[in-house]
């Protein structure tokens, strides 16, 4: 897995779900989440703004990494929930470009049940569609550390 042992942390909310990021780079990004009681509505079944948050954290980081490091900001978000993720289930969040221009980014996110003997994909439980907005601002100084943490962790 991308990063194991590094301790940097991508995306602290989805960190404290549980979610592991598995591939970073500016062509794809994949991380798996446990559907905990953490991550449920009160029906057992995975919260759609847990869904988002993956779907825009994902589509997010690739953002980051397809600019080379400039700021990106997500500026539309896009979700649709076809199926129902479980209490128990594992799911796997699979986001790749569809255009990674110079100002403007938009990125297609899935959102998949995965087997549990298998770790295949199997059933999808969400489709997105995340913009983001590229800009020419200087990075600020505390960025330093997450733009040499991510570099580490997509082995860039």
């Amino acid at each position: 897995m991308a990063g194991t042992g590094s301790g940097f942390v991508p995306d602290k909310a989805l960190h404290a779900l549980g979610f592991e990021y598995t591939l970073v780079t500016g062509d794809e990004v994949v991380g798996r989440l446990a559907v905990t009681d953490t991550c449920c509505q009160p029906f057992k079944m995975l919260n759609g703004g847990v869904s988002a948050l993956m779907a825009e954290s994902a589509a997010s980081i690739g953002g980051y990494v397809a600019s080379g490091g400039k700021r990106v900001a997500g500026v539309q978000l896009s979700i649709n929930h076809v199926r129902a993720a479980r209490l128990g289930d594992r799911v796997e969040a699979r986001a790749k470009p569809v255009h990674a221009g110079r100002t403007i980014q938009v990125w297609e996110v899935q959102i998949w049940l995965m087997d549990p003997t298998t770790s295949e994909r199997t059933t999808l439980v969400s489709t997105a569609r995340v913009t983001l907005s590229v800009s020419r601002l200087p990075m600020p100084e505390q960025m330093k550390s997450f733009d040499e943490g991510i570099k580490k962790y997509a082995r860039l």
